[in-house]
């Protein structure tokens, strides 16, 4: 007889962070909270923002921590937490630890599978931030995002 392992599957707090705002409004404001998590990494952070149907944030997930220039980041794991925290939509950000916060080929091509990931899982991206010598580029106002 074979033994099929049975799983469950949970959602563990590490820590929490303060912040200025708890709603997001506009990618300044996301800018704000992401700059305080990740702003000083001296490696590439991608992480991504949590939200409720309000656009209240729920939670920060790290995705990934790469290297000065790189950073290894799937769907799956962008949205594995956003699943779990029952997530209504997501922001997602890195920075630049170059500090130039202009978004390379990579980060355009990774931003438009995001976005065609969350529309098939029902959980949008509205934004991807990029960071960088207190700085940013939102790539939804660039019109790199299209809902």
């Amino acid at each position: 007889m074979y033994r099929i392992p049975v799983y469950t599957v949970s959602l563990v707090r590490e820590h929490s962070q303060a912040a200025e705002t708890k709603v997001i409004t506009s990618p300044l404001e996301a800018y704000h909270l992401l700059n305080t998590y990740i702003g000083e990494a001296d490696r590439e952070h991608f992480v991504v923002l949590l939200l409720d149907t309000r656009n209240v944030v729920r939670g920060i997930h790290t995705v990934s921590i790469g290297s000065l220039n790189a950073s290894c980041v799937h769907p799956r794991e962008v949205f594995k937490a956003a699943i779990l925290t029952n997530a209504a939509a997501v922001i997602v950000g890195h920075n630049h630890p170059s500090g130039n916060p202009i978004p390379s080929h990579e980060d355009i091509a990774l931003t438009e599978r995001l976005v065609q990931a969350g529309e098939l899982l029902g959980i949008p991206v509205l934004d991807h931030l990029v960071l960088g010598d207190q700085a940013y580029i939102s790539l939804q106002e660039r019109g790199l995002i299209h809902k």
